[in-house]
Protein backbone atom coordinates (compact mmCIF):
# COMPACT_ATOMS: atom_id res chain seq x y z
CA UNK A 1 0.00 0.00 0.00
CA UNK A 2 1.49 3.38 -0.91
CA UNK A 3 0.12 6.47 1.37
CA UNK A 4 0.82 9.96 0.04
CA UNK A 5 0.02 13.49 1.76
CA UNK A 6 -0.37 16.74 0.94
CA UNK A 7 2.20 18.78 2.42
CA UNK A 8 0.22 21.71 3.06
CA UNK A 9 -2.31 19.34 4.65
CA UNK A 10 -5.17 21.54 3.92
CA UNK A 11 -8.79 20.56 2.12
CA UNK A 12 -12.07 20.76 3.06
CA UNK A 13 -13.76 19.25 6.20
CA UNK A 14 -16.54 18.00 8.38
CA UNK A 15 -18.39 17.13 11.23
CA UNK A 16 -20.96 14.81 11.75
CA UNK A 17 -24.99 15.30 12.96
CA UNK A 18 -23.81 14.01 16.01
CA UNK A 19 -20.91 12.97 18.39
CA UNK A 20 -21.62 10.39 19.87
CA UNK A 21 -19.51 9.49 22.98
CA UNK A 22 -17.04 12.27 24.33
CA UNK A 23 -14.28 10.17 25.34
CA UNK A 24 -10.87 11.12 23.99
CA UNK A 25 -7.42 9.52 22.53
CA UNK A 26 -5.13 9.49 24.75
CA UNK A 27 -2.31 12.25 23.47
CA UNK A 28 0.00 14.52 24.82
CA UNK A 29 -1.61 17.78 25.49
CA UNK A 30 -0.06 21.56 25.23
CA UNK A 31 -0.95 24.52 27.33
CA UNK A 32 -0.78 26.89 24.37
CA UNK A 33 -3.08 27.22 21.76
CA UNK A 34 -0.93 27.49 18.86
CA UNK A 35 2.71 26.82 18.10
CA UNK A 36 4.78 29.09 18.61
CA UNK A 37 7.78 30.15 15.76
CA UNK A 38 10.32 27.34 15.83
CA UNK A 39 7.99 24.92 17.43
CA UNK A 40 7.15 21.82 16.39
CA UNK A 41 3.03 21.37 15.90
CA UNK A 42 1.02 19.47 18.02
CA UNK A 43 1.04 16.39 16.83
CA UNK A 44 -2.71 14.09 16.95
CA UNK A 45 -1.67 10.97 16.10
CA UNK A 46 -0.13 8.62 13.10
CA UNK A 47 -1.23 6.68 10.45
CA UNK A 48 0.72 3.49 9.59
CA UNK A 49 -0.29 1.63 6.48
CA UNK A 50 -0.34 -2.41 7.11
CA UNK A 51 1.36 -4.75 4.70
CA UNK A 52 3.98 -2.28 3.12
CA UNK A 53 4.97 0.47 5.78
CA UNK A 54 7.43 -1.67 6.69
CA UNK A 55 7.53 -4.63 4.47
CA UNK A 56 9.49 -6.49 2.71
CA UNK A 57 7.64 -9.31 0.85
CA UNK A 58 9.93 -11.89 -0.24
CA UNK A 59 8.31 -14.66 -3.58
CA UNK A 60 10.73 -17.20 -3.18
CA UNK A 61 11.60 -19.00 -6.69
CA UNK A 62 12.19 -22.40 -6.32
CA UNK A 63 15.71 -23.46 -4.46
CA UNK A 64 17.40 -19.82 -5.24
CA UNK A 65 18.77 -17.29 -2.21
CA UNK A 66 17.60 -14.14 -5.11
CA UNK A 67 13.80 -14.02 -4.18
CA UNK A 68 12.35 -11.11 -5.63
CA UNK A 69 11.25 -8.17 -3.82
CA UNK A 70 8.06 -6.23 -3.87
CA UNK A 71 8.24 -3.83 -1.21
CA UNK A 72 10.82 -2.72 1.51
CA UNK A 73 11.56 -2.71 5.00
CA UNK A 74 10.93 0.90 6.92
CA UNK A 75 9.92 2.81 3.63
CA UNK A 76 9.11 2.69 -0.04
CA UNK A 77 10.91 1.23 -2.78
CA UNK A 78 11.44 4.78 -4.24
CA UNK A 79 12.03 5.95 -0.81
CA UNK A 80 9.35 8.22 1.70
CA UNK A 81 9.66 11.61 0.32
CA UNK A 82 6.93 14.55 -1.20
CA UNK A 83 3.99 12.87 -0.92
CA UNK A 84 4.22 9.49 -1.04
CA UNK A 85 5.23 7.94 2.46
CA UNK A 86 4.55 4.45 4.43
CA UNK A 87 3.33 6.61 7.53
CA UNK A 88 2.01 10.05 8.21
CA UNK A 89 1.56 12.23 10.97
CA UNK A 90 -1.60 14.64 11.16
CA UNK A 91 -0.60 17.63 13.92
CA UNK A 92 -2.46 21.38 14.38
CA UNK A 93 -3.03 23.08 11.34
CA UNK A 94 -2.04 26.81 11.34
CA UNK A 95 -5.81 27.35 10.92
CA UNK A 96 -8.45 25.22 11.51
CA UNK A 97 -10.55 24.21 8.75
CA UNK A 98 -13.57 21.91 10.40
CA UNK A 99 -17.05 21.86 9.69
CA UNK A 100 -20.13 21.37 11.41
CA UNK A 101 -24.24 20.69 10.07
CA UNK A 102 -25.86 23.35 10.02
CA UNK A 103 -28.83 23.47 7.70
CA UNK A 104 -30.66 20.73 6.52
CA UNK A 105 -32.76 21.40 3.19
CA UNK A 106 -35.53 19.17 1.81
CA UNK A 107 -35.53 19.35 -2.11
CA UNK A 108 -38.61 17.95 -3.90
CA UNK A 109 -37.24 19.23 -7.41
CA UNK A 110 -34.22 16.99 -9.10
CA UNK A 111 -31.24 17.44 -7.02
CA UNK A 112 -29.40 18.18 -10.41
CA UNK A 113 -31.42 21.39 -10.72
CA UNK A 114 -31.63 22.35 -7.32
CA UNK A 115 -27.48 21.62 -6.91
CA UNK A 116 -26.35 25.27 -8.99
CA UNK A 117 -27.88 27.17 -6.16
CA UNK A 118 -26.34 26.10 -3.68
CA UNK A 119 -22.78 27.87 -3.00
CA UNK A 120 -20.10 25.63 -4.51
CA UNK A 121 -17.75 26.03 -1.40
CA UNK A 122 -20.40 25.50 0.62
CA UNK A 123 -19.68 22.12 2.16
CA UNK A 124 -22.66 19.70 2.25
CA UNK A 125 -23.80 16.17 2.08
CA UNK A 126 -26.46 15.37 -0.28
CA UNK A 127 -28.76 12.32 0.71
CA UNK A 128 -30.97 11.44 -2.70
CA UNK A 129 -33.97 9.32 -1.30
CA UNK A 130 -35.91 9.29 -4.73
CA UNK A 131 -35.35 11.04 -8.01
CA UNK A 132 -37.72 13.83 -6.76
CA UNK A 133 -36.76 14.16 -3.12
CA UNK A 134 -33.67 14.80 -1.77
CA UNK A 135 -32.06 15.92 1.81
CA UNK A 136 -29.24 18.19 1.53
CA UNK A 137 -27.51 19.05 4.72
CA UNK A 138 -25.03 22.51 4.80
CA UNK A 139 -22.09 22.30 7.11
CA UNK A 140 -20.22 25.51 8.07
CA UNK A 141 -17.08 26.32 9.34
CA UNK A 142 -16.15 24.87 12.96
CA UNK A 143 -13.55 26.88 14.30
CA UNK A 144 -12.29 23.72 17.03
CA UNK A 145 -11.71 21.34 15.12
CA UNK A 146 -9.09 20.41 12.12
CA UNK A 147 -10.40 18.06 9.36
CA UNK A 148 -7.84 15.16 7.03
CA UNK A 149 -9.56 13.55 4.06
CA UNK A 150 -7.96 10.06 3.22
CA UNK A 151 -9.40 7.97 -0.25
CA UNK A 152 -7.90 7.15 -3.48
CA UNK A 153 -8.32 10.08 -5.13
CA UNK A 154 -5.48 12.29 -6.12
CA UNK A 155 -7.21 15.65 -6.18
CA UNK A 156 -6.36 18.44 -3.55
CA UNK A 157 -8.45 18.19 -0.95
CA UNK A 158 -7.46 14.40 -0.11
CA UNK A 159 -4.54 14.52 2.53
CA UNK A 160 -3.57 11.52 2.33
CA UNK A 161 -4.08 9.12 -0.62
CA UNK A 162 -3.74 5.44 -0.17
CA UNK A 163 -4.04 2.92 -2.50
CA UNK A 164 -3.84 -0.71 -2.74
CA UNK A 165 -2.03 -3.37 -2.31
CA UNK A 166 -1.14 -5.95 -5.05
CA UNK A 167 -0.76 -9.94 -3.84
CA UNK A 168 2.80 -9.60 -4.27
CA UNK A 169 2.81 -6.86 -1.32
CA UNK A 170 3.44 -3.82 -3.68
CA UNK A 171 1.08 -0.88 -4.94
CA UNK A 172 -0.91 -1.70 -7.61
CA UNK A 173 -0.72 0.53 -10.60
CA UNK A 174 -1.55 0.30 -14.02
CA UNK A 175 -5.31 1.04 -15.82
CA UNK A 176 -5.77 -2.80 -15.30
CA UNK A 177 -5.50 -2.39 -11.36
CA UNK A 178 -9.27 -1.78 -9.96
CA UNK A 179 -9.15 -0.37 -6.96
CA UNK A 180 -11.77 -0.92 -4.20
CA UNK A 181 -10.83 2.01 -2.18
CA UNK A 182 -13.17 4.77 -2.73
CA UNK A 183 -11.70 8.06 -4.25
CA UNK A 184 -13.07 9.58 -1.04
CA UNK A 185 -12.90 7.08 1.70
CA UNK A 186 -13.14 8.53 5.53
CA UNK A 187 -12.25 12.04 7.12
CA UNK A 188 -10.67 12.27 10.69
CA UNK A 189 -11.47 15.46 12.74
CA UNK A 190 -9.75 16.31 15.33
CA UNK A 191 -10.02 18.86 17.98
CA UNK A 192 -7.88 21.67 18.51
CA UNK A 193 -7.92 21.53 22.36
CA UNK A 194 -6.65 19.17 24.84
CA UNK A 195 -7.33 16.06 24.84
CA UNK A 196 -7.09 16.17 20.69
CA UNK A 197 -9.48 13.90 20.24
CA UNK A 198 -9.62 12.44 16.83
CA UNK A 199 -12.85 10.82 15.65
CA UNK A 200 -13.45 8.89 12.30
CA UNK A 201 -16.45 9.45 9.94
CA UNK A 202 -16.87 7.77 6.35
CA UNK A 203 -16.73 9.50 3.22
CA UNK A 204 -14.69 12.75 2.36
CA UNK A 205 -15.64 15.90 0.70
CA UNK A 206 -15.21 16.01 -3.34
CA UNK A 207 -14.11 18.85 -5.32
CA UNK A 208 -17.48 20.40 -4.85
CA UNK A 209 -17.26 20.26 -0.94
CA UNK A 210 -20.17 18.08 -1.43
CA UNK A 211 -20.48 14.12 -0.12
CA UNK A 212 -23.06 12.87 -2.58
CA UNK A 213 -25.08 9.31 -1.25
CA UNK A 214 -27.06 8.35 -4.46
CA UNK A 215 -30.38 6.32 -4.72
CA UNK A 216 -28.40 3.05 -4.15
CA UNK A 217 -26.65 4.08 -1.68
CA UNK A 218 -27.41 2.84 1.95
CA UNK A 219 -29.05 5.74 4.10
CA UNK A 220 -31.96 6.48 6.72
CA UNK A 221 -33.80 8.99 8.64
CA UNK A 222 -32.48 8.29 12.09
CA UNK A 223 -34.74 8.60 15.25
CA UNK A 224 -34.36 12.44 16.08
CA UNK A 225 -35.27 13.13 12.52
CA UNK A 226 -31.70 13.55 10.81
CA UNK A 227 -30.05 11.53 7.96
CA UNK A 228 -26.91 9.43 8.36
CA UNK A 229 -25.87 6.82 5.95
CA UNK A 230 -22.83 3.88 4.52
CA UNK A 231 -20.66 4.50 1.66
CA UNK A 232 -20.55 1.28 -1.00
CA UNK A 233 -17.25 -0.47 0.53
CA UNK A 234 -17.63 0.91 3.94
CA UNK A 235 -15.46 2.27 6.09
CA UNK A 236 -14.60 -0.69 9.19
CA UNK A 237 -12.83 0.02 12.54
CA UNK A 238 -11.58 -2.11 14.95
CA UNK A 239 -10.78 -0.26 18.61
CA UNK A 240 -8.41 -3.18 20.67
CA UNK A 241 -9.38 -4.27 23.74
CA UNK A 242 -6.93 -3.11 26.67
CA UNK A 243 -5.70 -0.54 24.37
CA UNK A 244 -2.25 -1.27 21.90
CA UNK A 245 -0.19 -2.56 24.83
CA UNK A 246 1.67 -5.95 26.31
CA UNK A 247 -2.12 -6.88 27.53
CA UNK A 248 -3.78 -6.16 24.49
CA UNK A 249 -6.10 -8.25 22.41
CA UNK A 250 -8.10 -7.64 18.63
CA UNK A 251 -11.59 -5.88 19.15
CA UNK A 252 -14.56 -6.12 17.64
CA UNK A 253 -14.71 -4.83 13.89
CA UNK A 254 -17.74 -2.42 13.41
CA UNK A 255 -19.00 0.16 10.46
CA UNK A 256 -18.43 3.81 10.62
CA UNK A 257 -21.77 5.95 8.89
CA UNK A 258 -21.27 9.34 7.57
CA UNK A 259 -22.37 10.60 10.90
CA UNK A 260 -20.07 8.96 12.66
CA UNK A 261 -22.43 6.59 14.41
CA UNK A 262 -21.04 2.83 14.95
CA UNK A 263 -22.86 -0.12 13.46
CA UNK A 264 -22.75 -3.79 13.17
CA UNK A 265 -21.10 -5.21 10.35
CA UNK A 266 -23.22 -5.80 6.99
CA UNK A 267 -23.55 -9.29 5.56
CA UNK A 268 -21.32 -8.51 3.02
CA UNK A 269 -19.23 -5.48 2.30
CA UNK A 270 -21.39 -3.48 -0.33
CA UNK A 271 -25.03 -4.93 0.80
CA UNK A 272 -27.95 -2.29 1.43
CA UNK A 273 -29.05 -3.18 4.52
CA UNK A 274 -27.60 -1.99 7.32
CA UNK A 275 -26.11 -3.29 10.55
CA UNK A 276 -27.61 -2.66 14.17
CA UNK A 277 -26.59 0.81 15.80
CA UNK A 278 -24.40 -0.28 18.85
CA UNK A 279 -25.20 2.78 20.97
CA UNK A 280 -22.22 2.43 23.79
CA UNK A 281 -19.95 2.10 21.10
CA UNK A 282 -18.07 5.65 19.50
CA UNK A 283 -16.26 7.04 16.41
CA UNK A 284 -13.34 8.02 18.78
CA UNK A 285 -10.15 6.39 17.43
CA UNK A 286 -7.77 5.48 20.46
CA UNK A 287 -4.05 3.66 20.47
CA UNK A 288 -4.11 0.84 17.90
CA UNK A 289 -7.35 1.69 16.25
CA UNK A 290 -7.42 -0.19 12.61
CA UNK A 291 -9.01 1.30 10.19
CA UNK A 292 -9.99 -0.58 6.90
CA UNK A 293 -10.85 1.30 3.73
CA UNK A 294 -11.60 -2.12 1.60
CA UNK A 295 -8.16 -1.90 0.16
CA UNK A 296 -6.23 -0.39 2.55
CA UNK A 297 -5.54 -1.10 6.46
CA UNK A 298 -4.45 2.16 8.71
CA UNK A 299 -2.99 1.55 11.94
CA UNK A 300 -3.88 5.18 14.51
CA UNK A 301 -1.36 6.04 16.92
CA UNK A 302 -1.39 8.17 19.96
CA UNK A 303 1.58 10.20 20.69
CA UNK A 304 1.02 8.64 24.18
CA UNK A 305 1.14 5.52 22.42
CA UNK A 306 4.27 5.76 19.96
CA UNK A 307 6.19 7.30 23.70
CA UNK A 308 5.72 2.95 24.67
CA UNK A 309 6.55 1.91 21.40
CA UNK A 310 10.12 0.73 20.70
CA UNK A 311 12.73 3.68 18.56
CA UNK A 312 14.48 2.71 15.61
CA UNK A 313 17.56 3.35 18.09
CA UNK A 314 16.09 0.20 20.24
CA UNK A 315 15.59 -1.37 16.83
CA UNK A 316 18.90 -1.03 15.84
CA UNK A 317 20.39 -2.13 19.62
CA UNK A 318 18.57 -5.12 19.40
CA UNK A 319 19.80 -6.28 15.80
CA UNK A 320 23.33 -5.58 17.27
CA UNK A 321 22.96 -7.48 20.61
CA UNK A 322 21.16 -10.61 18.24
CA UNK A 323 24.25 -10.40 16.17
CA UNK A 324 26.94 -10.17 19.18
CA UNK A 325 25.58 -13.71 20.09
CA UNK A 326 27.15 -15.14 17.20
CA UNK A 327 24.55 -17.29 16.27
CA UNK A 328 25.62 -20.31 14.00
CA UNK A 329 24.26 -22.15 11.45
CA UNK A 330 23.43 -26.06 12.98
CA UNK A 331 25.04 -28.01 10.27
CA UNK A 332 27.30 -25.48 8.30
CA UNK A 333 28.41 -24.27 11.56
CA UNK A 334 28.82 -20.89 9.84
CA UNK A 335 28.08 -17.37 11.61
CA UNK A 336 25.15 -15.56 10.99
CA UNK A 337 24.00 -12.19 11.45
CA UNK A 338 20.97 -10.02 10.32
CA UNK A 339 22.18 -7.09 7.92
CA UNK A 340 21.60 -3.31 8.52
CA UNK A 341 18.60 -1.81 7.41
CA UNK A 342 20.75 1.17 5.96
CA UNK A 343 22.17 -1.75 3.33
CA UNK A 344 18.77 -1.90 1.39
CA UNK A 345 16.83 -4.69 0.59
CA UNK A 346 18.35 -5.84 -2.98
CA UNK A 347 18.57 -9.64 -2.13
CA UNK A 348 19.27 -11.72 1.35
CA UNK A 349 23.13 -11.33 2.86
CA UNK A 350 25.41 -14.37 2.67
CA UNK A 351 25.24 -14.29 6.52
CA UNK A 352 21.68 -14.07 6.25
CA UNK A 353 19.77 -16.38 8.91
CA UNK A 354 16.86 -18.62 7.33
CA UNK A 355 14.19 -20.00 9.76
CA UNK A 356 12.17 -23.37 8.67
CA UNK A 357 9.02 -21.71 9.58
CA UNK A 358 7.22 -24.80 11.18
CA UNK A 359 9.80 -25.64 13.98
CA UNK A 360 11.82 -22.43 14.36
CA UNK A 361 15.12 -23.28 13.76
CA UNK A 362 17.08 -20.92 12.06
CA UNK A 363 20.05 -21.81 9.73
CA UNK A 364 21.95 -20.31 7.35
CA UNK A 365 21.17 -20.76 3.52
CA UNK A 366 21.61 -23.85 2.31
CA UNK A 367 20.05 -25.96 -1.26
CA UNK A 368 18.95 -29.17 0.17
CA UNK A 369 16.33 -31.06 1.84
CA UNK A 370 13.97 -29.94 -1.27
CA UNK A 371 10.51 -31.74 -1.35
CA UNK A 372 9.31 -31.39 -4.58
CA UNK A 373 6.41 -33.65 -3.54
CA UNK A 374 5.04 -31.18 -1.20
CA UNK A 375 5.89 -27.70 -3.01
CA UNK A 376 8.34 -25.77 -4.67
CA UNK A 377 9.08 -24.24 -1.17
CA UNK A 378 8.99 -27.67 0.75
CA UNK A 379 12.33 -28.05 2.80
CA UNK A 380 12.60 -30.28 5.46
CA UNK A 381 14.61 -29.75 8.92
CA UNK A 382 17.49 -31.49 8.69
CA UNK A 383 16.96 -31.28 12.92
CA UNK A 384 13.48 -32.13 13.39
CA UNK A 385 12.49 -33.76 10.06
CA UNK A 386 9.45 -31.09 9.73
CA UNK A 387 8.86 -30.35 6.23
CA UNK A 388 7.62 -26.87 5.66
CA UNK A 389 8.65 -23.39 3.87
CA UNK A 390 12.14 -22.30 4.33
CA UNK A 391 12.42 -18.39 4.25
CA UNK A 392 14.71 -15.64 4.94
CA UNK A 393 14.44 -13.46 8.27
CA UNK A 394 14.02 -10.27 8.31
CA UNK A 395 13.85 -7.44 11.13
CA UNK A 396 10.67 -5.38 11.28
CA UNK A 397 11.64 -1.89 11.29
CA UNK A 398 8.34 -0.36 11.53
CA UNK A 399 8.36 0.32 15.20
CA UNK A 400 4.71 1.67 15.40
CA UNK A 401 3.79 -1.61 14.68
CA UNK A 402 4.91 -3.20 17.78
CA UNK A 403 3.44 -3.40 20.85
CA UNK A 404 6.43 -3.52 23.34
CA UNK A 405 10.39 -3.09 23.38
CA UNK A 406 10.92 -6.81 23.67
CA UNK A 407 13.30 -9.31 21.76
CA UNK A 408 13.44 -10.12 18.97
CA UNK A 409 11.97 -13.38 19.36
CA UNK A 410 9.52 -14.70 16.99
CA UNK A 411 8.53 -15.01 13.21
CA UNK A 412 5.56 -14.78 11.39
CA UNK A 413 4.71 -17.86 9.34
CA UNK A 414 5.29 -18.08 5.86
CA UNK A 415 7.08 -14.50 5.83
CA UNK A 416 9.69 -14.56 8.25
CA UNK A 417 9.45 -10.86 9.56
CA UNK A 418 10.54 -10.85 13.42
CA UNK A 419 9.88 -9.12 16.07
CA UNK A 420 8.84 -9.42 19.81
CA UNK A 421 6.74 -12.22 21.28
CA UNK A 422 3.88 -10.19 22.16
CA UNK A 423 3.92 -8.26 18.97
CA UNK A 424 3.90 -11.76 16.94
CA UNK A 425 1.04 -13.29 18.97
CA UNK A 426 -1.91 -10.17 18.53
CA UNK A 427 -1.07 -9.62 15.02
CA UNK A 428 -1.28 -13.54 14.79
CA UNK A 429 -4.57 -13.09 16.53
CA UNK A 430 -5.88 -10.00 14.95
CA UNK A 431 -8.69 -10.73 11.78
CA UNK A 432 -8.02 -8.28 9.17
CA UNK A 433 -10.80 -7.57 6.83
CA UNK A 434 -10.40 -8.92 3.53
CA UNK A 435 -12.54 -8.98 0.00
CA UNK A 436 -16.30 -8.66 1.01
CA UNK A 437 -16.99 -10.39 3.78
CA UNK A 438 -13.84 -12.41 4.64
CA UNK A 439 -11.22 -12.02 7.53
CA UNK A 440 -7.56 -13.26 7.94
CA UNK A 441 -4.93 -12.71 10.32
CA UNK A 442 -1.91 -11.05 8.34
CA UNK A 443 1.63 -10.11 8.72
CA UNK A 444 1.51 -6.25 9.57
CA UNK A 445 4.98 -6.08 7.53
CA UNK A 446 4.23 -7.15 4.84
CA UNK A 447 0.49 -8.19 4.65
CA UNK A 448 1.04 -11.61 3.53
CA UNK A 449 -1.73 -14.08 4.96
CA UNK A 450 -0.08 -15.81 8.24
CA UNK A 451 -0.50 -20.21 8.11
CA UNK A 452 0.15 -22.59 10.39
CA UNK A 453 -1.66 -23.02 13.68
CA UNK A 454 -0.17 -20.35 15.64
CA UNK A 455 0.47 -17.75 12.41
CA UNK A 456 4.21 -17.27 13.96
CA UNK A 457 6.85 -19.50 15.35
CA UNK A 458 9.31 -18.68 18.01
CA UNK A 459 12.84 -19.21 16.85
CA UNK A 460 15.81 -21.08 18.10
CA UNK A 461 19.11 -20.09 17.25
CA UNK A 462 22.41 -22.05 17.91
CA UNK A 463 25.03 -20.09 19.63
CA UNK A 464 28.72 -20.50 19.01
CA UNK A 465 30.57 -23.63 19.50
CA UNK A 466 33.33 -22.08 21.39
Amino acid sequence: MVLEGNPEVGSPRTSDLQHPGNQGSCVLSSPSEDAQPGEEPIKYGELIVLGDSSAVTLCLQPFLLNPLIHSYNGCLASGDKGRRRSRLALSRRPHANGVKPDVIHHISTPLVSKASSFNRGQHSISYTLSRSHSVIVEYTHDGDTDMFQIGRSTENMIDFVVTDTSPGGGAAEGPSAQSTISRYACRILCDRRPPYTARIYAAGFDASSNIFLGERAAKWRTPDGLMDGLTTNGVLVMHPAGGFSEDSAPGVWREISVCGNVYTLRDSRSAQQRGKLVENESNVLQDGSLIDLCGATLLWRTPAGLLRAPTLKQLEAQRQEANAARPQCPVGLSTLAFPSPARGRTAPDKQQPWVYVRCGHVHGYHGWGCRRERGPQERECPLCRLVGPYVPLWLGQEAGLCLDPGPPSHAFAPCGHVCSEKTARYWAQTPLPHGTHAFHAACPFCGAWLTGEHGCVRLIFQGPLD
